[in-house]
């Protein structure tokens, strides 16, 4: 069971302010997202064989902005009701709470970088399917302090479990190595030489 440990927790007035709770999570999830490179995020999305119901590229994004949006909502409504709470165990549950909110905010970052930038399926496999435990353990365990915040961070939890399965899926049917799907190709006369591009890349849409 994890305590709250806070070394590692978000600083409390992040949870108190509602802007900042949402704020925060948003801004953090985007930064990461751009340093990746959208365009090259889809182009490697689109070349790799992918399970069934994969949904296009453009969904990504608001998907995630509207869930960072809602799990910082439900950190705010969970820390401002258990901290007010009389109960000290209902306080310590906010709290524990908080520190596995940071916990899983740092394994979601980390998932793109793992699997976009590194081209590393196994361990963003590895990592998503522990950010979906820690994340269905945090919705127990405030669902215990406000159950209004648990139920925001019911879409969360249920589009970790299908980015998991497509993390899997994608990591199997393309025998978990992203890095022989890349070939050496000469580029445009504007071009500088040679870059890298993928052997079954999806033609683009015009």
């Amino acid at each position: 069971m994890t305590t709250y440990i806070p070394s590692i927790t978000l600083p409390d007035a992040i949870f108190a302010n509602p802007a900042a709770a949402i704020l925060v999570p948003v801004g953090l999830g985007l930064g990461v997202g751009y340093s990746v490179s959208p365009k090259s995020t889809q182009k490697t999305y689109l070349a790799l064989k992918q399970p069934p119901f994969r949904p296009p590229p453009q969904v990504f994004g608001p998907t995630w902005t509207s869930l960072y949006a809602l799990m910082g909502y439900a950190a705010y409504r969970a820390w401002t009701t258990g901290t007010a709470s009389l109960n000290p165990n209902t306080v310590q549950l906010t709290k524990q709470g908080a520190t596995l909110f940071t916990i899983q905010l740092g394994l979601n970052l980390i998932w793109m970088p793992l699997f976009f930038g590194l081209k590393r399926p196994i361990e963003a496999t590895a990592n998503i399917t522990l950010l979906t435990g820690v994340t269905g353990y945090l919705t127990y365990v405030w669902s215990q302090v406000d159950t209004g915040a648990a139920w925001c961070l019911a879409p969360y939890l249920g589009w970790l479990g299908f980015a998991t399965y497509l993390s899997a899926g994608t990591g199997y049917l393309n025998n978990w190595n992203f890095g022989d799907k890349e070939r050496n190709s000469t580029t445009s006369n504007t071009g500088s030489g040679m870059d890298k591009d993928y052997v079954n890349k999806a033609p683009e849409q015009k």
